[in-house]
This record gives C-alpha cells, sequence and structure tokens, in this order.
C-alpha cells in the first residue's frame, strides 16, 4: 500500500464496457506506475487492494503527498468524495465521462467535485460544463487481430468455412438495435446466399421476450439457419476473426468498443451514428457511419459489401492499419498515467 499512488474502483459486478476498460488497462499501467483496483467482479490476475485496506489511504504513499481516485461511474464518484472530504483521506479525484446526454444536477454536482475529468470523446466533452481532457479508448491490438485464414477463423468457432458472416456483437435489447439489425439481414440474406449472419450476446431477463420475439421473426422468414443467436461469449475476439463485416447498430451508445474491435480484427464496419463512432471510422475507408434508428439506411450500406467482398477485405486491412496507428491500449494508458503524474504533483 506504501507504493499504490493510484486506485480504480469497481463497484459493479456485472460485466459491462466499464469493466472491460479497467480489466484491459490496470496490468499495462501497472508497469509503469502503482494502481490497484477495488471492488467485486474483477479478474484475480489483476493487482488489487481489499476493503480493509481503505483504511490505510488516510497514510500518505512514499514520495507523494496524495493518490488519486480514479472514478467512472457515479457510485464511485460518490465514494472518492466521502473518502477525501468527509473522511479527509488525501486523495485527488478524477472522473472518466462516457455519456453523451444531458447529465441529471447529482452527476453535475459530483462532477463539479472531482479534481480533473476525461472525456472518452469529443461529444461527450460537448456534454460536460467543467475543464476536461479528451482520451479516447484504446484497443489490445494483440488481442483483437485479424484471422491469418477466415475459413479457418469461421471453423474454429462452429461455423461454415464456406460461407462469409456478418456480425453484431453487444446485449440483445432494443437501444443496442438487435431488431434493426435483423430486419436488415432478413432484407438482404435471401439476395446474397454467400452470406450468413451471426448475432453474439446476452439478453437480461428483462430483454429475454424482445429476444425470442426477433428469432420468431427469423424463423417466419425461414433464414434461423442463416441468422445464427451464439449467445454470449467471453473469447470474443474469436468470433471477430471469423468476420468478413461487422455491424454496429445501437440507437445509443456512450462510447461503443464494437467497432475498434472489429477494425483491430480486420473487419470494416457499418455503424450507426452514436457514440464515438463517428470519431472511430474512417468514412469510405474503413467502414461507413449511418443514421441511428434507421434500417433502409444500414441496408444500403451494408449490401455493397455483401456484393463485394473483396471491398470488405481491402477496407478491413485499412481498419486494422488505422487502430495500430491511433487506438493502441497502450496509447491510452500512457495518456492517463500523464493525467496521474500531473494530479500527483506538488502544489
Amino acid at each position: 500500500m506504501s507504493r499504490l499512488l493510484v486506485v480504480a474502483p469497481n463497484f459493479k459486478r456485472r460485466l459491462s464496457g466499464v469493466t472491460s476498460t479497467i480489466i484491459q488497462l490496470v496490468p499495462l499501467q501497472a508497469r509503469a506506475i502503482g494502481i490497484a483496483t477495488l471492488g467485486p467482479g474483477l479478474p484475480p490476475s489483476l493487482p488489487a487492494m481489499k476493503w480493509r485496506q481503505v483504511a490505510s489511504l488516510w497514510r500518505r504513499p512514499l514520495g507523494a503527498r496524495f493518490r488519486v481516485w480514479h472514478a467512472r461511474r457515479n457510485v464511485e464518484m460518490l465514494a472518492g468524495v466521502v473518502l477525501r472530504d468527509v473522511l479527509r483521506m488525501p486523495l485527488k479525484l478524477l472522473f472518466t465521462s462516457a455519456s453523451q446526454r444531458e447529465h441529471t444536477g447529482w452527476t453535475r454536482f459530483l462532477i463539479r467535485r472531482m479534481d480533473a475529468v476525461v472525456a472518452t470523446s469529443r461529444k461527450t466533452a460537448a456534454y460536460l460544463t467543467v475543464p476536461n481532457t479528451v482520451v479516447m479508448h484504446g484497443i489490445d491490438t494483440a488481442r483483437f487481430h485479424p484471422a491469418a485464414d477466415r475459413a479457418d477463423a469461421a471453423t474454429a468457432v462452429g461455423l461454415n468455412a464456406q460461407q462469409l458472416y456478418v456480425g453484431c456483437f453487444g446485449r440483445v435489447r432494443r437501444q443496442k438495435g438487435t431488431d434493426l439489425f435483423v430486419d436488415a439481414m432478413i432484407a438482404l440474406l435471401p439476395h446474397h446466399p454467400r452470406w450468413s449472419a451471426v448475432i453474439a450476446g446476452r439478453a437480461t431477463a428483462q430483454h429475454k421476450a424482445f429476444e425470442d420475439e426477433l428469432r420468431a421473426r427469423v424463423a417466419a422468414a425461414g433464414l434461423s439457419d442463416r441468422i445464427l443467436f451464439v449467445g454470449e461469449h467471453r473469447d470474443i475476439e474469436r468470433w471477430y476473426r471469423a468476420l468478413s463485416l461487422f455491424v454496429a447498430p445501437q440507437r445509443w451508445e456512450g462510447f461503443g468498443l464494437t467497432p475498434l474491435e472489429a477494425m483491430a480484427s480486420g473487419v470494416p464496419v457499418v455503424a450507426t451514428d452514436v457514440g464515438a463512432f463517428s470519431e472511430l471510422i474512417l468514412e469510405g475507408e474503413t467502414g461507413t457511419v449511418i443514421p441511428a434508428d434507421d434500417v433502409e439506411a444500414m441496408r444500403m450500406a451494408i449490401e455493397p459489401y455483401m456484393a463485394d467482398p473483396d471491398t470488405a477485405f481491402a477496407d478491413g486491412r485499412r481498419g486494422r492499419a488505422h487502430v495500430e496507428a491511433n487506438f493502441g491500449l497502450d496509447r491510452e494508458a500512457d495518456r492517463l498515467i500523464r493525467i496521474y503524474k500531473d494530479l500527483l504533483l506538488p502544489g
């Protein structure tokens, strides 16, 4: 604890985008600065402090006057405020905001009490009323990489090596636009027999009826063998490598890592104009961005790739190069470490 300079709390047990970010970043950051997670739902391989060690935060670390408490949710901001302002622990509070909507009064109250704020995109920054620094998410380009042979990659996850696949990955729910993707596939696949579709992700209990309705819609179209619901997978990188095209059909998104994961895997992306998608995709080079909640625009953007798979392969190669040059996970980790160190400076 004496060498711990940064605490990365994670107060949500269920896997989420925030949790995934912590899991990917902390091991890289730990190479350069003393950092530990606090909370449930994280792999045991991460450096972590125990709840009983929170009392140790009253003691200053070696060589510094403060520690940084890096919150990514309201409840974590609130905990930081209590630790610093009520319990008088020597902490500097940092918040990363990914939201692209007007903040509630409660959230604005908490944000104003932060010592520094990071926005994950320019769109996110526009909703903040305090000074902030834009640090876009990165991706692990070693984990997400192109397939040496796409047919072999398809076989490895139990798909038909003779087919080309378009994928839609994420929670199965209306917000994520899964229904738009299904409707686009029902319209397109009968005209493109070389292609099939994969929907990877879990429907929680409250969205199970939504998934059941989509499955029924697919069955009614006679496409149950070509529009596949494959469930949730922890090794999702293997599924990306089996694709020739990825679609991100969300109606709303905070940031959205799936386009980066797809491009890093050498797969072009058709994405709606939500989250940071328009800031991630090079229009006409690594994919295309379409209006949200517009199934006809989605169909029209997907069809050229299905008609000419060579274009998909070429855009996928450009996508990989784009991510390597601009969205490596090391880049995000390094920029955050610089912010930590600025907060830790005397003053």
